[in-house]
C-alpha cells in the first residue's frame, strides 16, 4: 500500500490577498467565501458562506476578490523550494495544497515524522507556516493535514469514518445519503461496493471506494506519456507571457478532444516549458481529475510562466524565452461520462447550484424548480416541482404500491389544474356514473373549457380511485375515463362529486 504526503499552507488564497492579521477580511468567488481571517470566523463567517449571508453576520467584513493566478504565481517559489530540499516531484492539487508519495522520502529522511518536519521547515524557509499530513490516499492525506497528523498505515478507512459525507465533495450524492439515514463516511463505506455502483453510478463508486481508504481511481487504462500529449513551438522563441497563454487555452481545447475522442479522462496534467537556450524543462503537476476547462487550465499556465518569469528562469536577450509549451495528461483511466451543457461546456453542479441562487435572490424562492418523480396515483402527482435548494419532505416512493395508478402510455400534456370538462350523451346531459361504475348513458360530446367540444369516438374505463382515505378530511372518491374524440384527441378526465374535469391530454 502506497503513502502520500500532503502538505496545506492555512487560507492561502488569505494569505496572497496580502490582508492584515487582524482585520475581518473574506476572500470570495462567484459570491462564495473561500478563506476568511480569525477575526472574520470569530464573527461567524466560514468557508463556502454566501456573501450576502458572511456580510449579514460580520458588519465590518472586508470582501477581496480572490486572485487565482497571484496564487499560482505565489505558491511556485514554495513548491520549487520543496523539490529542490526535500522531495523530488510533487503535485499541486491546488494553490496552497500539494501531495507526494512518501514512502521513498520518508525512509530517505528517516521516518514520516522526519519527513513532515523537513515540508515544514523548509516551507517556513520560503516565508510561510504549513501543516503536513500523511495517509494511504491523497484525500486522507489532505484532511490529515488540516490537523497535522500522520494516520498509520492501513488506518486510514477508520480516519475517514467519523466525517460527515459532505466532505467527499459530491453535494447531489450527500443529499441522496444524508435522506438515507447515511450520515457519515464510515457508514457510506459500509455500503456493498456493487449496489452502490448500481443505484448512485460511477461517480458514487469512485467516492465510495476514497470513503473505504483506496484510491477513488482505478488502474490506468492507458500509459500516461507522449501519445495524448499536445505540443506548441515557438520560432523565435517566445519571452512574452500572453501569447503563451493564448496558446496554453488552445492546446487545453486540443487535449481535451483528444481525450474525449479516447474515451479516457486524466488524473493529473503536467505543464512543461521548454526553454530556449536548452539549459532545462520547467515543468509543473495539476491535479486535474477531469474538472479543469480549457480557461481554467489556461489560467493556471498563466500563473506558472508570470512565477517562473519572475524567478528570471527564462533567461534575457535574443537567446531567452520559452522553445515549446506542453500539457501532458497522466494517469488516464476510462472515461464515465458527464453530462453537457446546451451551449458551450459542461457546468459543474456547483456552477448550477451558484446560478440558481442568483436567479432566486433576483426572482424569489419560488422562482427557480427541480423536478423530482414521486409516487401518485394521477399524472400531475407523479411529478414534484420543489424550489431548488430545498429538500422534498413529502418523499413519496416512485415504485409504490399505488393501487389505480394509471399505466403507461402516459399523457403528453398534464394541466397544473385540472381544466373544467363536461362528458354529455346523445341528448345533452351530463354523463354519470354510479357507485357501481356503470354509467346511465353512453358517452356521445365532451367538451372541454378553452379546448372546444367534440364527438366522443371511444373510450376506456371508468376506474375507482380512493384516495386518502385514511384521513378523513381529505378522502375522496373518484373515477378517471380516458376518451378520444372526433377531432384527433384522446383525454384523461376524472369525476369527482358529479362534476367532470380534464386531468391531461394525450395530443
Amino acid at each position: 500500500m502506497g503513502r502520500v504526503a500532503a502538505l496545506w499552507v492555512p487560507n492561502w488564497p488569505l494569505v496572497v490577498s496580502g490582508a492584515e492579521p487582524e482585520a475581518a477580511v473574506a476572500v470570495v468567488s462567484k459570491g462564495v467565501v473561500l478563506a476568511c481571517s480569525a477575526a472574520a470566523r470569530a464573527a461567524g463567517v466560514r468557508r463556502r458562506m454566501r456573501v450576502r449571508v458572511a456580510q449579514a453576520r460580520c458588519a465590518d467584513l472586508r470582501v477581496v476578490d480572490r486572485d487565482l493566478e497571484a496564487e499560482i504565481r505565489d505558491f511556485e517559489p514554495v513548491v520549487r523550494h520543496l523539490e529542490e530540499h526535500v522531495l523530488a516531484r510533487l503535485e499541486v492539487i491546488r494553490p496552497g495544497l500539494l501531495a507526494a508519495p512518501g514512502r521513498g522520502p520518508a525512509r530517505y529522511w528517516g521516518g514520516e515524522e522526519q519527513l513532515a518536519d523537513r515540508m515544514r521547515t523548509a516551507v517556513a524557509e520560503a516565508g510561510h507556516g504549513a501543516l503536513v499530513g500523511v495517509a494511504d490516499t491523497v484525500f486522507a492525506a489532505a484532511l490529515a493535514a488540516r490537523r497535522d497528523l500522520i494516520v498509520p498505515g492501513g488506518a486510514t478507512a477508520s480516519f475517514l469514518a467519523p466525517y460527515p459525507v459532505g466532505v467527499l465533495g459530491l453535494p447531489r450524492l450527500t443529499e441522496l445519503l444524508e435522506r438515507l439515514g447515511v450520515m457519515t463516511v464510515g457508514a457510506f463505506a459500509a455500503l456493498p461496493p456493487e449496489r452502490v455502483a448500481a443505484r448512485f453510478g460511477a461517480a458514487a463508486a469512485a467516492a465510495h471506494r476514497t470513503a473505504r481508504g483506496v484510491e477513488a481511481r482505478p488502474l490506468a487504462a492507458a500509459p500516461a506519456g507522449e501519445r495524448y500529449a499536445v505540443v506548441q513551438a515557438f520560432e523565435p522563441a517566445e519571452q512574452r507571457i500572453e501569447p503563451a497563454t493564448f496558446v496554453a487555452k488552445a492546446l487545453a481545447e486540443r487535449l481535451h478532444e483528444r481525450l474525449a475522442q479516447a474515451a479516457l479522462v486524466c488524473a493529473r496534467l503536467e505543464v512543461a516549458a521548454e526553454l530556449a537556450d536548452e539549459r532545462e524543462t520547467l515543468s509543473r503537476v495539476f491535479r486535474h481529475e477531469g474538472r479543469l476547462s480549457a480557461l481554467a487550465v489556461a489560467e493556471r499556465v498563466r500563473g506558472l510562466l508570470q512565477a517562473w518569469a519572475d524567478a528570471g528562469a527564462f533567461g534575457e536577450g535574443a537567446s531567452g524565452g520559452i522553445a515549446a509549451l506542453v500539457l501532458r495528461p497522466e494517469a488516464l483511466s476510462a472515461a464515465s461520462g458527464r453530462q453537457q451543457a446546451l451551449f458551450g461546456e459542461a457546468l459543474t453542479p456547483e456552477e448550477v447550484e451558484r446560478a440558481a441562487a442568483r436567479v432566486q435572490a433576483l426572482l424569489g424562492h419560488q422562482a427557480v424548480r427541480r423536478v423530482e418523480f414521486g409516487g401518485g396515483r394521477s399524472p400531475a402527482e407523479r411529478v414534484r416541482r420543489i424550489p431548488f435548494g430545498d429538500a422534498d419532505t413529502v418523499r413519496r416512493l416512485p415504485a409504490g404500491p399505488w393501487p389505480g395508478r394509471l399505466p403507461a402510455p402516459h399523457p403528453a400534456a398534464v394541466f397544473a389544474r385540472p381544466l373544467p370538462a363536461a362528458l354529455m350523451d346523445v341528448d345533452g346531459a351530463l354523463v354519470e356514473v354510479s357507485a357501481r361504475l356503470e354509467m346511465a348513458a353512453a358517452p356521445a360530446v365532451l367538451r372541454v373549457d378553452g379546448h372546444g367540444e367534440a364527438a366522443v369516438t371511444g373510450w376506456a374505463g371508468p376506474w375507482p380511485v380512493l384516495e386518502q382515505w385514511w384521513e378523513p378530511g381529505r378522502a375522496r372518491r373518484i373515477a378517471r375515463m380516458q376518451v378520444t374524440t372526433q377531432d384527433g384527441r384522446a383525454w384523461l378526465l376524472v369525476i369527482s362529486r358529479s362534476r367532470w374535469w380534464a386531468e391531461a391530454c394525450y395530443g
